[in-house]
């Protein structure tokens, strides 16, 4: 028999930065079902941080881990175009009105500005919003980092431990798992697209946390584009492609399809879709297709993330529903979580943000 405080449940970026920032503060196990932690989604990630991807309820999350990301290394330039078609320009001028008044820096592009940061643009892609604080971000480094630091800090990882029953117990919680039980005062639903399912084990606040699959392929093009041409996405959500070394490029056709959780894979007609809209937008040549893969990404209905204790079973956390955005705005959510659970007064850093409005009880019928 395990005992601890916490019980995390799931250690890819969400659960794994939650326990590094609770470190040293009290007992913590980490839970996790997989062989290795961060297989469904955190080691699947298109490596980007960018200050408007998930929204206006994401972006203060997203902009306060700015700096601590940079500060530790874990960022490198990149830049975002945002284009759109003559179909797409009521979408862009939202867009900019979205996150106007300055809370992101944002600067409309014409076509000839749009042409001479994204040689062989297609003729109708005339609009554009340049992000130029988009980054990429380190994923692997940053989760490795976090996985490092809770380890420091006392915190026990448990893989190949799939949470199978959670009861109540004296004094909090049983956890039936498959490294074997765990008694814990608090547990914390960190688990991703299983997220739901943990909830439903614990008797917890029937949240709608839905996976939906997200298809990357990786393809050559000629000519080759340089590493350090921007991200670029279309406004209307039907593709994004990024750069990467030896004129490769990262191509998504931005997919949402429902699914249940599970290890995600590829479609062939996800890729061909991609490819296909790929043409349609500039005139470099696809000389192959070199490997695809999927990751899911877990929203609730109003697609922000919900932390904080649950209103129908005491002791249950939750620190889930954050989409494709948990790692960009890892260091923010991490730090506001932990002052959820402890009880504190949150950083400097995150203190302007209003926990408030990431709150389950949102739910509550």
């Amino acid at each position: 028999m395990r005992r601890a405080d916490i019980a995390i449940i799931g250690a890819g970026m969400a659960g794994a930065s939650l326990a590094a920032e609770l470190a040293g503060q009290a007992d913590i196990v980490l839970v996790e079902g997989e062989a290795q932690p961060g297989y469904h989604a955190t080691g699947r990630s298109a490596a980007f941080w960018s200050e408007t991807y998930g929204g206006p309820a994401v972006q203060p999350l997203t902009s306060a881990s700015g700096r601590w990301l940079a500060d530790r290394g874990f960022l490198a330039p990149r830049g975002e175009l945002h284009i759109a078609d003559a179909a797409g320009r009521a979408a862009l001028d939202a867009f900019a009105a979205e996150f106007g008044a300055g809370t992101v820096a944002l600067h409309p592009l014409d076509r000839a500005a749009l042409e001479a940061k994204l040689p062989g643009l297609a003729p109708g892609w005339d609009h554009g919003i340049e992000e130029p604080s988009c980054r990429d971000i380190d994923v692997a480094a940053l989760h490795a980092f976090y996985l490092a630091a809770a380890r420091r800090g006392g915190v026990a990882l448990l893989c190949d431990a799939p949470v199978r029953a959670i009861r109540r117990a004296t004094g909090g919680w049983r956890l039936e798992t498959g490294a074997g039980p765990i008694d814990a005062v608090t547990i914390v639903n960190a688990a991703g697209a299983w997220a739901g399912e943990v909830a439903r084990l614990a008797g917890a606040l029937p949240i709608a946390i839905a996976p939906y699959r997200r298809t990357i392929v990786q393809i050559a093009v000629d000519p080759p584009v340089a590493a350090d041409r921007p991200l670029v996405i279309d406004i209307a959500g039907n593709f994004y492609f990024k750069p990467e070394a030896g004129g490769r490029l990262w191509l998504s056709p931005h997919d949402e399809t429902a699914t249940a959780p599970c290890d995600a894979a590829a479609e062939e007609i996800d890729v061909a879709t991609a490819i296909d809209r790929f043409e349609h937008v500039v005139d470099w040549r696809v000389v192959r297709r070199e490997r695809a893969w999927a990751g899911l990404r877990s929203f609730v209905p109003d697609r922000a993330p919900v932390y904080g204790l649950d209103p129908v079973a005491p002791g249950f956390f939750w620190f889930a529903g954050q989409g494709g955005f948990g790692i960009q705005t890892a260091p923010a959510a991490a730090m506001l979580g932990a002052a959820l659970l402890l009880g504190r007064a949150p950083p400097d850093m995150v203190r302007a943000i209003d926990p408030g409005r990431y709150a389950p009880g949102r739910f509550t019928p």
